[in-house]
């Protein structure tokens, strides 16, 4: 079975020449070479890397030193500013980057008290540069469901791909009293033919050990929703190293009987193979 993570992220220390924007939680560094090792031992294929917006905001130059280094291992997702100018053609420049395969947008960090809107000018051109250069356009939207929604609405020829289930989660115990409260919100979103959802960092949801039995029934309600076509696994790694181990998160959804063989395989990289049009090789 094909098996890729649709969300890890790589770092390395922070130094002068390229210095960390902010903090991250987790180790001092985990390179890409960590990040394959990591992987290997657990029979991982590949994964999406996703630059890290806190360490290292719009620049993805770590990101893309590790794909040279890794070019089979990793498809390549970076952070896009809404506020810059020219944004629609920064998109256009990194769709036809060796190894990029997505486009990010945080719309949780610096939109958090509805002080923006489906009419905002850099978010309408980041989501019609992802139709017009056939990129996926990726979302982390905690809280901001509403507002996403009203942008695939105006933009439904773009694939739009909700970060970590849309919903809020942690990066040190414990998880939230309930963390799926806001499920209703995220399952309306399935209505939107062009929504799929990253089923990435679930197990730090879980008020209960490994293999977390209780994220299930709520996980249910987003596969019945989106249909496994849509729905895509991921560690979320490393975010959720505090919570959990990186094996942890991949065994989990390996020994559940929740799922079918079919489902686990279109879960686990059936799916993103398809909507990234990606698939690794080494």
């Amino acid at each position: 079975m094909l098996t890729i993570d649709c969300q890890v992220h790589a770092y390395e220390r922070d130094r002068p020449q390229r210095p960390w924007a902010g903090t991250l939680v987790g180790p001092a560094e985990v390179t890409g070479d960590d990040m394959v090792a990591a992987m290997d031992a657990v029979g991982v294929d590949g994964a999406l890397l996703v630059s890290p917006y806190s360490m290292y905001r719009y620049d993805p130059s770590y990101a893309l030193e590790v794909h040279a280094r890794h070019p089979g291992r990793f498809g390549l997702i970076r952070p896009f500013d809404p506020e810059a100018s020219n944004v629609g053609d920064e998109v256009a420049h990194w769709a036809a980057t060796p190894g990029a395969v997505g486009a990010r947008i945080m719309l949780s960090d610096g939109y958090s008290d509805g002080d923006v809107s489906a009419d905002h000018a850099g978010l309408n051109q980041i989501l019609a540069a992802g139709a017009t250069n056939d990129i996926p356009i990726n979302v982390l939207c905690w809280r901001k469901l509403d507002l996403v929604a009203a942008l695939a609405r105006r933009h439904p020829n773009t694939q739009i791909v909700i970060d970590h289930l849309g919903l809020t989660q942690p990066f040190q115990p414990p998880p939230p009293q309930q963390p799926f409260a806001d499920l209703p919100n995220v399952v309306a979103l399935a209505a939107l033919d062009n929504v799929a959802i990253k089923v990435s960092g679930a197990c730090t949801l879980s008020h209960q050990p490994f293999p977390y039995d209780d994220i299930w029934e709520p996980l249910g309600h987003i596969f019945r929703a989106f249909g496994f076509e849509r729905c895509m696994w991921g560690t979320d790694w490393t975010r959720a190293v505090e919570l959990l181990t990186h094996a942890q998160g991949v065994e989990a959804f390996r020994v559940t009987d929740q799922l079918t063989e079919s489902e686990r395989a279109a879960l686990m990289g059936g799916s993103l193979a398809r909507i990234y049009a990606w698939t690794p090789s080494h």
